[in-house]
């Protein structure tokens, strides 16, 4: 399909270029309803020999929800895509990147959206690794997309250094892992660590690290965060929200294949490695969003992408608890993700509406919104008490529960501890911009906003709070409404994800 909008978009005339995001949704609906004829059982193609023990790719339970997962994060940014204007960043115009280059921005989103949906079926790491770069380089463009505008080149140029640094590392570590096993199919990799020569026990352990690399960094594990606020800021906001969602889908998904698959003979490695990794990814998340939230100036893109920092550290703690109680603990991390993804996506969905009125999008923004937009209002709500845990959102509760049971399982207790002074000083920043929501629009609030504390460019600090409300487009709130049904539909039976938490996903 993203070939297809390519070469459509050659022929098309532009007043139906529009016509492009609807041929765009209309493959991701096609790709999720695929999945369907799947759900019976695993499959596996580019298989060596008769059997199904080494092969290049198997659509297993574990690759069916991840694809689910991708795909559906892909449709939702596609709806934020069609609405025009809503690209939430400074200097962005009135049309959004989607309509001022319909071919090039749908054929980047697509084709990255394949190898997002490729990686959690690959099983050898060559193809982890192509996949890994199908979704990257595509992302890449579509975050410097805004021509001339110095944010959006500076994040993209960021995104595109730090991740090549990584991807080169992560080769590295390959390289190292083949040449200490000789295979590069994971279950081979995993049988070969067992029985590595002496001499080349080092080599492998060190490949065993480095691979952790390159999947550390696109799930925005600290210390290889750092390119997360000004890329969330400079990109597209739907594109923020894709990277937020599908792009942290694709590291951890290739994370728990190389741990859980491909390195268990190495778990006295990786397992305490990731467990310090949750600790200060969730420690350094948080202490930014506390920051950031110190004035109501500051921008609410930025605050959730220290939010989002602080979720992957979350993420990160069953695949620690893999290495010391099994790898059904993963299914935590699965269970968790499916929740962020719908809410995340979701409260990106309120700053794109909000951006088309106060493109600058300050927390302030946000004062009285539910005197101008009620069901808006409501719906962030919802959305930020679930990345909370708190009721309602009832699934945001119970797959921080799950989380924090599967570090007590595994008898990581100090990890437990800190996640949960963490989930506590998280309440501060969500509960702060949801009380926002419900005060008068005329009034203030401690911590209020600051001359120097917007983002650059942003209006002066005497501007109004409110603007009069404008209709939304349809796609904007039909993705705004399909994130608040998923999260609803999850808290009213949180058993539709919180049963891979005791699942064998492989």
């Amino acid at each position: 399909m993203a070939l297809v909008v390519l070469v459509a978009d050659l022929f098309v005339e532009e007043r139906r270029k529009p016509l492009l995001g609807a041929v765009s949704v209309t493959g991701l609906v096609l790709a999720l309803l695929s999945l369907l004829p799947l759900r019976s059982g695993d499959r596996a193609t580019f298989c060596v020999g008769g059997g199904h023990h080494l092969c290049s790719y198997t659509a297993d339970h574990f690759a069916l929800v991840i694809q689910l997962l991708v795909l559906g994060g892909a449709l939702l940014t596609a709806l934020l895509s069609m609405a025009g204007g809503a690209d939430g960043g400074a200097g962005g115009g009135p049309a959004g990147e989607a309509d001022r280059f319909p071919g090039e921005y749908w054929f980047l989103l697509l084709s990255s959206a394949s190898g997002a949906a490729l990686l959690p079926a690959a099983r050898d790491l060559a193809t982890l690794v192509v996949a890994l770069e199908v979704a990257s380089l595509p992302a890449f463009a579509l975050v410097g997309i805004r021509r001339g505008d110095r944010l959006s080149a500076e994040a993209a140029l960021k995104f595109f250094l730090s991740s090549v640094a990584a991807t080169a590392i992560m080769l590295l570590g390959v390289s190292f892992v083949y040449a200490a096993t000789g295979s590069l199919h994971l279950s081979a990799v995993a049988t070969g660590l067992t029985h590595v020569p002496g001499q080349l026990q080092a080599v492998a352990a060190a490949g065993v690290l480095l691979t952790l690399v390159g999947f550390a960094f696109k799930t925005a594990a600290a210390p290889f965060h750092f390119w997360v606020p000004d890329t969330y800021v400079g990109a597209p906001l739907p594109i923020a929200a894709y990277l937020s969602v599908v792009s942290k889908a694709v590291g951890f998904s290739g994370l728990i294949l190389v741990t859980v698959v491909a390195f268990p003979p190495y778990a006295h490695l990786w397992g305490p490695a990731l467990a310090v990794l949750a600790a200060l990814t969730m420690s350094v998340g948080n202490a930014a969003a506390l920051r950031q939230s110190a004035t109501r100036a500051r921008g609410a893109v930025r605050l959730l992408a220290w939010s989002s920092v602080a979720q992957a550290g979350y993420l990160l703690v069953p695949i620690a608890a893999a290495a010391y109680a099994g790898e059904k603990r993963v299914g935590s991390t699965v269970a968790y993700a499916l929740m962020y993804a719908a809410v995340n996506l979701g409260a990106f969905g309120v700053a794109a509406l909000v951006a088309r009125a106060r493109p600058f999008n300050r927390l302030d923004d946000y004062r009285g919104l539910y005197a101008r937009r009620p069901l808006t209002a409501l719906a962030l709500a919802f959305f930020l008490l679930c990345l909370a845990g708190l009721p309602p959102g009832i699934i945001g509760l119970f797959a921080k529960v799950t989380v924090f049971s599967s570090a007590v399982d595994a008898g990581l207790g100090w990890l437990a501890v800190l996640m949960a002074a963490n989930v506590v000083c998280a309440l501060y920043y969500y509960l702060r911009w949801t009380a926002l929501l419900f005060r008068a629009p005329g009034a203030s609030a401690p911590g209020g906003s600051e001359p120097g504390a917007s983002e650059p460019g942003a209006s002066a600090p005497d501007a109004p709070a409110v603007a009069t409300p404008e209709a939304a487009p349809r796609p904007l709130v039909a993705a705004v409404a399909l994130a608040a049904v998923v999260g609803l539909a999850l808290s009213g039976a949180p058993q539709l994800v919180l049963r891979f938490t005791d699942t064998n996903l492989f």
